[in-house]
C-alpha cells in the first residue's frame, strides 16, 4: 500500500512496530504519534527511527514516513539513554561544583568510568563526593527537567562553546555542516553526537558509585531494563586502559580535536611512528614474559579476543619476538577443529551456532594438546569451510625442546577448553581494540564501533561482503562475543590493546565509500548513517607511513604477513 496524504491536515504514517498504517495530524511530534496510536512497548520508548534515521521524540512529522519506535532493550535505544544520563551527570557536577568538568573516559565493568577535573586537574573522588553527585542526579531526574534541542549557525555555536577545552568547538568545523545541533537543560548547554530523550524523567534506572580513583556510572541491563547491569571485576582491563591513557599523554593526544590538529600538521608521521613503536614495545614485553616466566616456560600460548581485534597480526608479531628470544613458535589454528557442519550445535533460531564452544571437536582438540604436551607426534586436521568437513592431509607435529605452540581462537581463555592441561603449561593473552581517546570529554568512542568499522573495511576488501551484509550480521557476532569471549577476558595473564590512536583517521578513507553503498531504505541504513556521521569528526590521513607489520594493515591491506 502506498503512503499518501489523506487530507490537508492529516498524513499517513507506517509504524514498523505494528506493521500498520495510521492517519495522524500533520505536524505531530513523534511522542504525540506514539501516544496517538497507543503503542505499548515493553520498556520506556526513548527515540524513533524515521525513514531509517534516528530522531528524538520531539521531532515533528509533516509528510508520510516509516517510523519505528525504539526502547532501551535495543542497542540504539540504550545508546540514547546513556547519552542523556551522561548529560544529567554533567549538569549535576556543574551545579554542585562550578568550574569543574566531567570526563567520561571509557566503558568498564558494565558501566562507564568517569573522572572530574577541577581547574584542569584531575583529583581522586571521595565517597562523599560521589554520593553527593548521585543525589543531585536523582533530584534532576525527579524534577523531570526538559531537554531542549537547539540548532544554530556554526559560528554562533562555536562561540557559545568557546569555554570548552576538550576540542569540542573544533569538531563543528570538521563536520562541515553550516548548522550545529546542541542540547540545553535550563541555562546549561552541551553537545552530544546523537539524539537524547525529551526530559530527565525518562531516566529512572541508574546508579553512581566510587570506582578506583573515579566513579562508575551504572546503566540498565538491556535484556532486563527494569534493573541495573551487574558490575563485573575487570581490574586487568582497567589497568590496560590506564596504561594506554599514559601513552596518549606521551603522544599529546587525548581527544579527537587534538588528534585532528596533529593530522593537519607536519607531526602526523611522528605520531604514527611513535604509536607503532609503543605497540612493538608491548609485544616485546609480552614475549619476554612468556620466555622468562617464573616457574617455567609454557608450552602453549592461548590468544583470544573479539572479532576484528587484530588477533592474527598480533600472533604473527608475537611469533617474531619469540624467535628473537631463541624460541621456535608453531601456530595451530583452532578453526581446524570445527566439527563437521552437520554436527554444529543450533542456536535458539534453529541456525548453526558457529560461536558455540561445542562447534569445536573438544575431545579431539584436548587429546591432541595432551599428546603434544607428552611429546607424541600428532596428525593435525584441516577444516574445509566450503564443504564444512574436516580432513587429514598429512600435516604432522611433534614439538621439540624450543618449540612453543600458539593457539588463537574465540574460546582460548575459556577454562572449559582444556580443563586437563596444567595451568602452568599455558600463557593466556586477551587482545582487543580498546579505544583510548574520546570525541570530547562527554562523548566517548565505543570499542565496538572501532572494531565494526575495521570489519566493514576488511570484509569488503577480502571477503566480498557489502557493508549492509556486515552490519546485518553484527547482532549475532555481538551475542557470541558476550557469551563466549567477554566473560573470560580477566582469565588472561596479560592484555594487549590493538587500537592505534590514528586508525580512525586512516579507516575513514576506506570506510566512507563502502558505507555510502548501503541503500537508504533498508534496516541497516540507520547504522550506516550513524557510522558516517561518527567518521565525519575525523580528519583523514594518508597511510603511506604505516609499516607493513602494523595491526591496521590486517584491515586496510599492504601487510607483509600472509593471512
Amino acid at each position: 500500500m502506498k503512503t499518501v496524504e489523506t487530507s490537508a491536515n492529516t498524513i499517513q504514517i507506517f509504524c514498523k512496530n505494528t506493521q500498520q498504517y495510521y492517519d495522524v495530524p500533520r505536524g505531530s511530534s513523534l511522542l504525540e504519534i506514539y501516544e496517538h496510536i497507543d503503542l505499548q512497548l515493553p520498556y520506556v520508548v526513548v527515540a524513533a527511527i524515521v525513514n531509517y534515521r534516528l530522531e528524538d521524540l520531539n521531532y515533528y512529522v509533516y509528510k508520510p514516513k516509516n517510523i519505528e519506535f525504539v526502547d532501551i532493550s535495543s542497542a540504539t535505544g540504550m545508546r540514547c539513554y546513556v547519552r542523556t544520563l551522561s548529560m544529567v551527570l554533567s549538569v549535576a557536577i556543574h551545579e554542585l561544583y562550578p568550574g569543574s568538568d566531567l570526563r567520561i573516559e571509557h566503558p568498564i565493568s558494565k558501566g562507564y568510568y568517569c573522572r572530574v577535573q577541577w581547574a584542569g586537574e584531575e583529583q581522586a573522588l571521595t565517597t562523599d563526593t560521589v554520593r553527593a553527585i548521585r543525589a543531585r542526579m536523582q533530584q534532576i531526574v525527579d524534577e523531570d527537567r526538559p531537554i531542549v534541542v537547539e540548532e544554530k549557525r556554526i559560528q554562533e555555536v562555536t562561540e557559545r562553546f568557546a569555554f570548552r577545552t576538550d576540542g569540542a568547538p573544533s569538531l563543528f568545523k570538521t563536520q562541515g555542516n553550516p548548522y550545529v545541533r546542541y542540547f540545553r537543560m535550563g541555562d546549561y548547554v552541551d553537545y552530544y553526537n546523537d539524539v537524547l530523550v525529551p526530559s530527565t524523567g525518562y531516566l529512572r534506572i541508574f546508579d553512581l558509585e566510587p570506582y578506583f580513583d573515579g566513579m562508575l556510572l551504572r546503566i540498565p541491563n538491556r535484556q532486563h531494563p527494569d534493573g541495573l547491569e551487574l558490575p563485573v571485576v575487570q581490574d586487568k582491563m582497567f589497568g590496560i586502559f590506564s596504561e594506554y591513557l599514559d601513552w596518549n599523554k606521551l603522544l599529546g593526544v587525548s581527544n579527537v580535536g587534538e588528534l585532528n590538529a596533529v593530522c593537519k600538521s607536519k607531526s602526523t608521521f611522528d605520531m604514527i611512528k611513535l604509536a607503532e613503536a609503543l605497540h612493538e614495545k608491548k609485544v616485546t614485553q609480552i614475549a619476554d614474559m612468556i620466555t622468562h616466566r617464573q616457574g617455567g616456560r609454557p608450552k602453549f600460548v592461548l590468544i583470544s579476543g573479539p572479532s576484528s581485534s587484530g588477533k592474527t597480526t598480533f600472533s604473527k608479531r608475537l611469533s617474531i619476538q619469540l624467535q628473537v628470544n631463541g624460541l621456535k613458535p608453531v601456530a595451530i589454528s583452532m578453526d581446524n577443529y570445527f566439527v563437521n557442519r552437520v554436527d554444529t550445535p543450533l542456536d535458539e533460531n534453529g541456525e548453526y551456532d558457529f560461536e558455540h564452544i561445542n562447534a569445536l571437536d573438544l575431545p579431539l582438540f584436548r587429546q591432541q594438546l595432551q599428546d603434544i604436551l607428552d611429546g607424541k607426534e600428532v596428525s593435525l586436521p584441516t577444516y574445509n569451510f566450503e564443504d564444512g568437513k574436516r580432513y587429514y592431509l598429512g600435516n604432522k607435529l611433534k614439538i621439540e625442546k624450543d618449540n612453543i605452540i600458539i593457539l588463537e581462537g574465540n574460546h582460548a581463555l575459556n577454562p572449559d577448553l582444556i580443563p586437563n592441561i596444567p595451568r602452568q603449561a599455558s600463557f593466556r593473552i586477551y587482545v582487543s581494540a580498546l579505544t583510548t581517546i574520546n570525541v570530547d570529554n562527554h562523548n566517548w568512542i565505543p570499542t565496538t564501533d572501532t572494531r565494526l568499522i575495521r570489519r566493514i573495511v576488511r570484509d569488503y576488501r577480502y571477503r566480498n561482503y557489502t557493508a549492509q551484509e556486515t552490519i546485518a550480521r553484527c547482532p549475532s557476532v555481538v551475542r557470541g562475543e558476550e557469551k563466549w569471549i567477554y566473560p573470560f577476558q580477566e582469565n588472561a595473564d596479560v592484555m594487549f590493546n590493538s587500537a592505534l590512536i590514528f586508525e580512525l583517521s586512516v579507516l575513514k578513507r576506506h570506510a566512507l565509500p563502502i558505507l555510502a553503498e548501503v541503500p537508504k531504505y533498508c534496516a541497516e541504513y540507520a547504522e550506516a548513517y550513524r557510522l558516517l556521521n561518527f567518521l565525519s569528526y575525523f580528519e583523514p590521513i594518508q597511510e603511506k607511513e604505516i609499516p607493513p607489520t602494523s595491526m591496521l594493515r590486517e584491515f586496510v591491506g599492504g601487510s607483509s604477513f600472509r593471512y
